[in-house]
Parts: C-alpha cells; structure tokens; sequence
C-alpha cells in the first residue's frame, strides 16, 4: 500500500514509522523538512513542499496512491489536503487529523474525509474505558457519525453473562467484531459464552448505543452519578 502523509511533525512521523514497519511505502510533505528530520524517518521518501498545493501533490504522486493521511497541526490544512486529495486526484481513503474538537462537524464527506481522528476524544475514551465497568464507551467514529466502534466491560450481574453469542439480540446494525478475556483476543463465534469482565467490541450505529448499553448492563445509566 502506497500512503502520503501530509506534516512531518511527531504525529506524521510515528504513523509513517509504524507503515513503514508494515512493510508499506510511505511520502511525507512538509514545508520544514530538512535534513534533521528526515534523518528521524529515513526509510521514508520526502517531499519539501506545501501539501495545500496542486503542484506539491501532482509530485507527490496522489494519483497513484491508495491512502492520504493529512497529520498536520493545523485543522484548515488538514481539510484542504482532504479535500485536494479526493476532489482532484480520487485518492481512495483519506484520513484527517482533527487538533481541535470543536472543529470536529466540519470533517465530513464534504470536505473529502473519509475517516475523521480527534486526538483529545479517542484518548478520552482510552482513559474511559480503562476505569469503565458496565459502561459503553465510543472508541472510534467511521465517516462522521454513520457508525460507531464501542466498548463495554461486561458488568458481573450483566443478565448476558453465561448467554451463547448467537442468543443474544443485540440491536439492529450492531456486529459483535472481538471480545478480550485474559489480555487474549477472540474472534466471536455464536457458540462462545460471554463471561463477566468480557471487554466487547462492537461496531453499531449512534442511534443503538443507549439501547445496546441498557441491552449489556441494564441501569448503568441510573448509576452513574449526576451533575451538581
């Protein structure tokens, strides 16, 4: 797989030094980079450009790559990269940094993002989901609210626990994707049993989260303490 990078900061870096590690082709743009820097990746290529332009992105080699990472700090050049890369050169995935969540409703198809990464959500939600019992909590959001991977750590009194995976009802448009027991992975066949302190991952929909919370741990919600 062929992945351009858009900003070579400490984000861009760490994504190129793990596709690299996996065996895939990486380019990165930055304005800045210099020797130093490319010194830090160096099995990457380089480009000393400005991915906001046309000609940056023609040398680039978008039209001939299969994913566009825009990584840099800034939240209007991520957009514009995005939406570069799918308007004029048909890349087919983009995926786009998102530095301030307050930005986050504008990183949608209409702007070229395919998959939107708000750095302050997704650690909120790993701080969550390390403390949470019996609460769903939204690890990820696909294609700007269309569907949702969550994770709950099935409560001991869950009424599920015991249950075969194929008696379970969960919600419509809810996939039952891995379950974590003992730091192992699972691939979930319907004859598994769920156990308590099972850690779930399921791919749903916003609109059958609160269904699928009360589905698993029935009165999380009434537990949870109130605002002051």
């Amino acid at each position: 797989m062929r992945v351009v990078i858009a900003g070579a900061g400490s984000v861009g870096r760490s994504i190129a030094t793990e596709l690299l590690y996996n065996n895939h082709q990486v380019l990165l743009i930055d304005r800045a980079a210099n020797e130093g820097s490319i010194r830090r990746v160096p099995k990457a290529s380089w480009l000393a450009a400005d991915a906001c332009e046309i000609d940056a992105l023609n040398e680039a080699g978008l039209a001939d790559c299969d994913v566009v990472v825009a990584a840099t700090g800034d939240d209007k050049v991520n957009l514009v990269v995005s939406l570069l890369a799918k308007t004029e050169f048909g890349v087919p995935r983009t995926v786009a940094r998102v530095n301030n969540p307050k930005n986050e409703w504008l990183f949608d198809e209409a702007w070229g993002v395919d998959v939107a990464v708000s750095t302050p959500r997704l650690m909120t939600a790993l701080v969550e989901e390390a403390v949470t019992v019996g609460d769903l909590v939204r690890i990820f959001e696909f294609r700007k609210g269309h569907a949702t991977m969550v994770e709950m750590t099935l409560p001991s009194d869950s009424p599920h626990v015991g249950a075969r995976v194929g008696d379970v009802a969960f919600p419509e448009d809810t996939v039952l994707v891995g379950i974590i027991r003992d730091q192992i992975p699972i691939a979930p066949s319907p004859d598994d049993s769920l156990e308590a302190h099972d850690e779930l991952l399921l791919i749903t929909t916003p609109d059958a989260e609160e269904a699928l919370e009360n589905l698993l741990s029935p009165g999380a919600r009434e537990k949870r303490p109130r605002d002051l």
